[in-house]
């Protein structure tokens, strides 16, 4: 049972501590969609989403009404579009085509984003793979609504670096075809290694092809709430820490699972994963920086960093699981530089660095995440750090990704912005050392030893 006392907590992480379900997103597969003919492709994708999820948003905000919830955002994930677009694109022009109507289906439903148009090449790439990825730069300016994700590597696969290689280059040029909106595609384009099946969040959602016809995967979020809590235990010992971390963040993934089932009941779709992700916002106090200078940093990027960080993902993690017993996606914490304003102070006081938030990935959920940078980075630099970040992914068994913007015509010390969730961002300065040979050596490398495992 429920009591009051609950009740009027709940009330208060809502109204006063940032608390909020970060997405409602409905995954949907793709793969009965497969036609030859371009034309009867894109109009089997568009009326199979736009069928599933007609009543996506107004059952999001009838939700949020009835229960006072707030729920920021309305997705759809759907089947990498490499696997569906195959048969009917013969080049790039043609996936665009297909991005173009996933758009549109976007623009009519009132979601906020689609994820999906993506292509899986952790061991290598088919033609239809390629062909989606050179596809990215032109699909990305001309949509409003899509995201892109390109896994390169997993821990059973290894890194595949000719496809490590092609990303930096489509990055660049991503920035270079949107530079009239600040290279506001880069935005919406991820790199992975290990990524999830199952994951809410953008850019990285794609509906995998272990999933059901179609799924309803919740992102809850409230760093501003575990802020709060901590703030009330100030100077605890680690003990106290902990318990205060995990008792919040059940409380929040329990709201996260009540907006899950009233969402798959009235949707009619199965319910599939929660994910307890503190996802922050450019809003005051629902920040994950804030939340580790609650626990006893001067900024992010001090020495500690990486250990608070640790601890929190590891407590928000356990205090999940006994919440939900669909756990998934991502959970953990993101630490995107332009979406969180602690981040974004800690980089204008020269506290975090490109190398500091590399560290603190290896204990975190995603990776390099929402990173501007110099506009004239070659593209070679920006194929080492998506392998430095592959790298710790497959080596530590986890999700690891890079969404980095190198802003064209922008230099250290300049801003950028994105507006809205995305924020913005300080041009922070990457290393110029040259990485080229390394980049440019073909095949992939190979998984590590630990990935032996039947």
């Amino acid at each position: 049972m429920i009591n009051i006392s609950e009740v009027i907590e709940t009330n208060k992480m809502i109204e006063k501590e940032n608390l909020d379900v970060r997405t409602i997103t409905m995954g949907i597969s793709l793969l009965d969609c497969a036609d030859g003919n371009l034309d009867r492709l894109c109009q089997n994708i568009y009326y199979k989403i736009t069928k599933y999820a007609r009543d996506l948003v107004r059952t999001g905000e009838d939700i949020s009404k009835e229960f006072g919830i707030p729920i920021v955002n309305k997705r759809i994930s759907i089947t990498p579009i490499s696997l569906v677009g195959g048969t009917a694109c013969q080049k790039p022009e043609d996936y665009v085509k297909i991005a173009k109507t996933l758009d549109k289906a976007a623009q009519e439903l009132g979601i906020n984003f689609l994820g999906g148009y993506s292509a899986i090449v952790s061991k290598g790439m088919t033609k239809s793979d390629e062909l989606l990825i050179r596809s990215i730069p032109q699909a990305m300016a001309e949509t409003n609504f899509i995201c892109s994700s390109v896994n390169v590597g997993s821990t059973k696969t290894g890194i595949n670096m000719d496809a490590v290689r092609l990303m930096g280059e489509i990055v660049k040029e991503t920035a270079e075809r949107t530079k009239d909106k600040q290279s506001l595609g880069c935005a919406k384009l991820v790199v992975l290694c290990n990524a999830p099946d199952d994951n809410p969040f953008m850019a990285g959602a794609f509906h995998g092809v272990s999933e059901a016809d179609a799924i309803i995967n919740v992102g809850v979020s409230g760093p501003g709430v575990v802020k709060y809590a901590l703030e009330q235990i100030r100077d605890a010992n680690f003990e106290v820490l902990c318990e205060t971390i995990k008792k919040t963040a059940f409380k929040i993934t329990r709201v996260g699972q009540l907006v899950a089932q009233e969402a798959s009941a009235r949707l009619g779709v199965p319910f599939g994963i929660i994910d307890l992700s503190l996802a922050p916002t450019p809003a005051i106090d629902d920040t994950v920086a804030d939340t580790l200078q609650e626990i006893g940093l001067e900024h992010a990027g001090a020495p500690g960093t990486t250990a608070a960080l640790a601890l929190l993902n590891d407590q928000v993690k356990k205090g999940g699981v006994m919440a939900s017993s669909y756990v998934g996606g991502l959970s953990g914490a993101f630490i995107p530089v332009s979406e969180d304003q602690g981040m974004i102070d800690a980089v204008d006081c020269g506290c975090l660095t490109i190398e500091k938030l590399e560290a603190m990935t290896c204990v975190c959920s995603v990776g390099l995440d929402m990173i501007a940078i110099p506009g004239d980075t070659p593209a070679t630099t920006i194929s080492g750090i998506i392998a430095d970040e592959a790298a710790i992914g497959m080596v530590n068994q986890k999700t690891t990704a890079v969404r980095i913007i190198p802003a064209i015509g922008m230099k250290v010390g300049d801003n950028v912005e994105f507006g809205g969730l995305l924020g913005h961002a300080p041009i922070m300065p990457v290393n110029t050392f040259d990485c080229s040979r390394f980049v440019n050596r073909q095949g992939r490398i190979p998984a590590p030893i630990h990935s032996f495992k039947n």
